[in-house]
């Protein structure tokens, strides 16, 4: 049985930057029981979040790390389940109110659909579930009747400044009054330089980046701008507007996270300072706003020196234009796109390729596809698998 007034959570992703932030803004306002968790491998943090948190079950995708777990909090009394099947069956549980995906990669989308086909609300923070399957995550969600909250910070920054511009039936598209997105970059830790500068740059590098504490996965793809291209396809289903309308624009600050212009040329943006506990707030908590906990500081525009913009460098960082390629054509392209950088990006934080590899690698997969139009689950599944195959013989190991 539900609590009443209280909201049964599925994290999905728990041990990750976003699971981690998600917990925390849990325990600082309330509102919900955590239900389940999941983690790929981390079990000595999952672990501390079970003895915290009390979930009933929990998922762990490595199944050898699973049955270390199982032995460590044996008791507990909690049910560990492994594999895909078992993120399967967390997302699907019919007693979940809300089920946050926040795992990084393509495990993310099965998961996800599960959830969906519950008939439960999801909060999205897993790319990849978008960007290689909007086509049928899009038509699902009207036939279930779910909502879908967007936890990353550019979509829910979209989504905040369109409330009350809905469609006539109030559902997706909003693009009845919409001239164009605007969908902010903060350029990443190299911005400005030129492409023969980021040939020699190390994963040490393109960690550092000069606004942002995110997982290692995405800051690599901040460095690289094909984050940038990833949101461009997540808008394009989310907000049902054509790529060509989705603009990116560089504002180095991060402090406005994206903006929406309409046919009266007005724009309504949302600024903030960037800190992903306000997305992942409104997401939880929608449609209320929660104030800000004592430790966190507001925006105060009087301390702005000012805000700049700028064009993004498409010949540098050479990932954002062949993304961009890849939404025009749409269909299963996308999955290649994100499933050679995902390859690349493993192998670049592992020292086995260099920097701008990762834009050879995605080329390289991408001129050898042959596009499927509308892939069914299975063929994207199956695009993958052949991405990664065809991503290992273009390696080029470090000598």
């Amino acid at each position: 049985m539900k609590n009443a007034g209280i909201r049964n959570l599925c994290i999905l992703g728990s041990t990750g930057s976003i699971g981690r932030q998600t917990l925390e803004t849990v325990r600082t306002y309330g509102g919900f029981r955590i239900r389940s968790l999941a983690a790929k491998s981390s079990i000595g943090l999952l672990e501390e979040q079970i003895r915290c948190f009390k979930p009933e079950k929990v998922c762990v995708y490595d199944e050898d790390k699973a049955e270390e777990l199982k032995a460590k909090i044996g008791d507990t009394g909690v049910n560990v389940l492994s594999g895909m099947e078992g993120l399967i069956e967390l997302a699907s549980d019919p007693e979940n109110d809300l089920v946050v995906t926040a795992l990084v990669g393509m495990i993310g989308i099965r998961p996800t659909i599960a959830a969906i086909n519950s008939g439960c609300d999801v909060a999205l923070a897993n790319k990849e579930t978008l960007v290689t399957a909007g086509h049928l995550i899009m038509p699902l969600l009207a036939e279930k009747n779910v909502r879908l909250f967007p936890i990353d910070s550019e979509h829910s920054a979209i989504f905040q400044c369109l409330q009350g511009h809905k469609g006539p039936d109030g559902s997706y598209p909003y693009n009845a009054d919409i001239d164009c997105i605007l969908l902010t970059a903060s350029g990443g830790p190299f911005r400005g330089m030129t492409y023969d500068e980021l040939r020699t740059k190390t994963a040490a590098d393109a960690l550092k980046h000069p606004n942002w504490n995110m997982g290692n996965k995405i800051t690599i793809d901040s460095a690289t701008m094909v984050n940038k291209a990833l949101e461009v396809m997540e808008a394009r289903w989310l907000f049902g507007i054509e790529p060509d309308r989705i603009r990116i624009l560089i504002q180095p600050k991060s402090i406005i996270h994206s903006a929406v212009q309409f046919h009266d040329g007005s724009i309504i943006a949302q600024l903030g300072l960037p800190d992903m506990r306000l997305p992942i707030r409104y997401a939880l908590y929608y449609p209320d706003r929660k104030h800000l906990d004592e430790n966190e500081k507001k925006l105060d525009l009087l301390e702005l020196s000012g805000l700049e913009f700028d064009k993004p460098d498409y010949d540098t960082f050479r990932g954002l234009r062949l993304g961009l390629d890849a939404i025009r054509q749409g269909g299963s392209i996308c999955t290649v796109f994100n499933a050679a950088n995902e390859f690349a990006v493993a192998r670049f934080l592992n020292g086995q390729i260099g920097f701008t590899d990762i834009y050879d690698m995605i080329r390289y997969c991408m001129d050898r596809h042959t596009n499927i139009p509308e892939p069914s689950l299975e063929e994207i599944l199956e695009t993958e698998r052949w991405t990664y195959e065809t991503a290992g013989e273009k390696i080029i190991y470090k000598k």
